[in-house]
């Protein structure tokens, strides 16, 4: 064997290994992004498919909870937590539809992970094309990728979550509830990124909730343990969110 072909063999075989551990990685990822998805519970998914006040459609994109009356000036896309399943929002989210008239998107991430997701605000803002304004939020690292996406929207909201990006140098109306029991999202990582916001955010911390507190899908490893119902929560979050949307120009 001469030199020359010495070396094509050992870059044939280097390239190859590469190849492997890179097809390997790739299929690690898929699989573990597939294992141990948090599921909605059903009864409160069923509550809110039964409300007649709430039109429901399924998009490939993400869920869209509309007011039956067809009414609805403002909508909110909001991108659930890693490996959460989407419809684990739609119950703590459906008060905005019955009582604000806001159409709501629940996205559906890439690999459900937002961080793998790629794809801009209009990719769903387009799933409601007579929405006129729009905020985007999000739940734990779904609202991490919510502030990346906060540039295009007219309002951002912030569930147990922080963000990552700067923004303490924009305008834009912030909304960010956090829980005194999170044990993930905990209130200190929170105030620790405080300076990432814009300087007039509002920012509420519900006494007795948890980081699951926010979403219907059951308990969470490393959380810590809720002292308040989850109708609770969703009072409040109907409330704050409800405020934000009528303070809107």
């Amino acid at each position: 064997m001469t030199p020359k072909t010495h070396r094509h063999h050992v870059w044939r075989w280097v390239f190859g290994v590469l190849g492997g551990l890179v097809v390997a990685a790739v299929a690690g990822v898929l699989v573990w992004s597939q294992v141990g998805v948090m599921g909605a519970e059903p009864e409160p998914l069923a509550t809110v498919r039964a409300d007649a006040r709430v039109a429901i459609s399924d998009d490939t994109a993400g869920i869209v909870l509309a007011p039956a009356s067809g009414q609805s000036a403002t909508g909110l896309v909001f991108i659930p937590g890693a490996k959460v399943d989407p419809w684990a929002y739609a119950a703590i989210l459906s008060g905005l539809v019955t009582e604000d008239d806001v159409t709501v998107i629940i996205t559906k991430p890439w690999l459900n992970l937002a961080f793998f997701d790629p794809r801009g605000l209009s990719s769903f803002t387009d799933l409601a094309p007579g929405t006129g304004r729009w905020l985007v939020g999000g739940h734990s690292l779904g609202g991490v990728r919510a502030c990346q996406l906060a540039g295009d929207a007219d309002g951002l909201v912030l569930f147990a979550s922080y963000c990552a990006n700067d923004l303490s140098g924009t305008t834009l109306p912030t909304l960010s509830l956090a829980g005194s029991e999170d044990g993930l999202s905990t209130p200190q990582k929170i105030t620790d990124a405080r300076h990432n916001l814009p300087a007039d955010a509002v920012l509420v911390e519900l006494p007795g909730a948890s980081h699951a507190s926010f979403g219907d899908y059951g308990p969470q490893s490393g959380d810590g343990t809720p002292t308040t119902t989850a109708a609770e929560v969703e009072a409040v979050v109907v409330q704050r969110v409800g405020e934000l949307v009528r303070a809107l120009p």
